[in-house]
């Protein structure tokens, strides 16, 4: 059976061993995992514990500090681990394909975790996710737990003899790198010159803040107008956005760095008053100034630090490559409403 508080000793031991990647969590990245897939030898966090619950054929779940483990299922851990798993169920993970982090949607997480158990897509001799289907469409599937029919969309892999089927989150994911493959083909041609590791980071947008700010024009006498701002902190580009939910935006500001003269300062220069918020933000580039003001002081000291974060960040050769190619589509863009007499298009160098 073993001494519990010496079996806890061990695991607690093996989580910090080095060489092990056990620190983390091995499907989300969370740092100090109190929990642990005894049948998979793998150390996860609390979050992820939950979806491997949902699989038990496949996975079972322990508290590394609150349940009894026996001398023989820690030897099992101690001869896995986390570096171990990856090694096997992540050997073939598509470049493309989504990695969720800690602070990712639940739904990430879980499409993720069931691709490499439960249905072991990234193995080095499982189930390729790229294969063709013969045939795919929409069925009614009766459920497992009642006796509802549910629309499914089923999927044939006649190599594989396999018949799939998504339920609605499942679908949702497979867009995501779906769609994730199709930007990285177009970045892979935009950019031939870059390999494909500093292409990746660009698939996704993930941004560093987002929320509403005021401004005012280039002339900094036009009236203060509310928009919806992201910061991208891997393009180097704030965004805004008439509504949050708009699909294109209205214009965007490159960020370059504070050595190129980039700047961001706490207030609003002499003689300007925003229209309802009174807390101010200016950038300052080469080419102008750019004036915001916030819903609070709390919101001013996160874009603040946002921007200088931003701001203190060494360019990249992708990243000047990446403004000038931005900046001739948007220019050919303009030039082709003005042609056609439309107005509205604004865009911030």
């Amino acid at each position: 059976m073993g001494d519990r508080e010496r079996n806890k000793k061990r695991l607690l031991e093996l989580l910090q061993a080095a060489g092990t990647g056990n620190a983390h969590c091995a499907d989300c990245g969370a740092a100090d995992p109190d929990w642990a897939s005894y049948k998979l030898g793998i150390f996860i966090c609390l979050n992820c514990s939950g979806v491997h619950r949902n699989f038990p054929d496949i996975s079972k779940i322990k508290s590394v500090r609150l349940d009894f483990w026996d001398d023989s299922t820690v030897e099992f851990m101690t001869h896995n681990g986390n570096l171990r798993g990856k090694a096997k169920y992540e050997a073939r993970v598509p470049a493309f394909y989504y990695v969720p982090q800690a602070n990712d949607c639940l739904v990430l997480k879980e499409q993720w975790i069931r691709a490499k158990y439960e249905r072991q897509e990234f193995m080095a001799d499982g189930k390729s996710i790229s294969l063709p289907g013969t045939r795919e469409g929409f069925l009614w599937k009766r459920g497992r737990d009642n006796a509802q029919f549910l629309r499914r969309k089923f999927v044939l892999l006649s190599k594989e003899g396999l018949l799939k089927y998504y339920t609605k989150e499942e679908e949702i994911v497979d867009w995501f790198n779906a769609l994730r493959a199709a930007r990285l083909q177009y970045l892979k041609t935009a950019f031939p010159e870059f390999p494909e590791s500093e292409l990746v980071p660009l698939i996704t947008r993930k941004y560093l803040k987002q929320g509403f700010m005021e401004k005012t024009g280039p002339k900094q006498r036009e009236p203060f107008k509310k928009r919806w701002f992201a910061l991208d902190p891997q393009e180097r580009r704030l965004l805004y956005y008439k509504n949050p939910l708009d699909a294109f935006e209205q214009g965007q500001v490159f960020l370059g760095s504070n050595e190129q003269g980039y700047g961001v300062y706490e207030d609003l220069p002499k003689g300007i008053r925003g229209n309802r918020w009174k807390a101010g933000l200016t950038i300052v580039t080469p080419e102008r100034r750019f004036i915001f003001t916030c819903p609070s002081e709390k919101e001013q000291r996160e874009w603040l630090e946002s921007f200088q974060d931003v701001l203190s960040r060494p360019l990249t050769p992708l990243n000047l490559l990446s403004k000038m190619h931005s900046l001739s589509f948007v220019l050919s863009a303009k030039g082709r409403r003005q042609n056609r007499g439309l107005t509205g298009f604004s865009w911030e160098p």
